[in-house]
């Protein structure tokens, strides 16, 4: 892992990119021929040819303003009902727009483009296509894992960000414990987990330390005098 900062701290005037992160992080990987899945935080056309060069093909959700995207998909104006399908190739590298409560944009090149038109079933619900469904099931255990390191979150937004890096990975840390817990016992929530591992931590805490007292000072006379009587014969 990474943290992307924007910059490079030891050399501050070179701006590090995202495509530059992600290149970092997939180093190990170049030619071997993987499929990597990334949110539209990272994603690009410009990110996609780099990868393609190290023979890693990318599936993503893209935002539609990134360079590269076709310019009609940028257009705020761009009206779809639900179930529309628009697609847009360039080689090997595909670009949709789908329509179901809101535009979703995608950018692959490892699926074979889509057919272009308006799928709905007979209730009218908009039908997703491969390339959707292909993706949501990959990032699908990213998002869960998120979603359930976030529900007890100890991170606050009044912390600075290293202390908030700190907790978020002390929370995914919780959440893999737990998660190898259930692989070979089921039946504790995750809510119920956290709640033994406080009071495990904090039982220690409460119980109570017996510390011998020490007198400061001189021993009085008259301590000093019963002691004497009692050690006499």
């Amino acid at each position: 892992m990474t943290v992307y900062l924007g910059k490079d701290r030891l050399k501050a005037t070179k701006d590090i990119t995202a495509t530059q992160a992600v290149k970092y992080l997939t180093r190990r990987l170049m030619g071997s021929g993987h499929k990597l899945m990334m949110d539209n935080f990272f994603s690009s056309a410009d990110l996609f040819d780099e990868l393609k060069k190290s023979k890693i093909n990318c599936c993503e959700t893209v935002r539609p303003i990134r360079s590269g995207m076709p310019k009609e998909f940028q257009n705020k104006k761009l009206k779809l009902k639900r179930g529309d399908i628009k697609v847009r190739t360039r080689n090997d590298l595909t670009a949709i727009v789908w329509k179901d409560k809101r535009d979703v944009h995608v950018l692959t090149n490892m699926h074979a483009a889509p057919a272009e038109g308006n799928f709905c079933n007979d209730q009218g619900r908009a039908i997703k296509p491969a390339i959707v469904e292909d993706y949501n099931r990959h990032m699908g255990y990213v998002d869960k894992s998120d979603r359930m390191a976030n529900s007890y979150s100890i991170s606050r937004r009044t912390w600075k960000w290293t202390k908030k890096l700190f907790f978020h990975l002390l929370d995914l840390t919780i959440l893999n414990a737990y998660i190898t817990l259930s692989s070979v016992r089921s039946g504790m929530s995750h809510r119920s987990f956290r709640l033994a591992l406080l009071k495990n931590l904090l039982e220690p805490a409460g119980k109570e330390k017996t510390i011998a007292q020490r007198s400061r000072g001189r021993p009085s006379p008259v301590s000093t005098n019963i002691g004497r009587l009692e050690g006499g014969k």
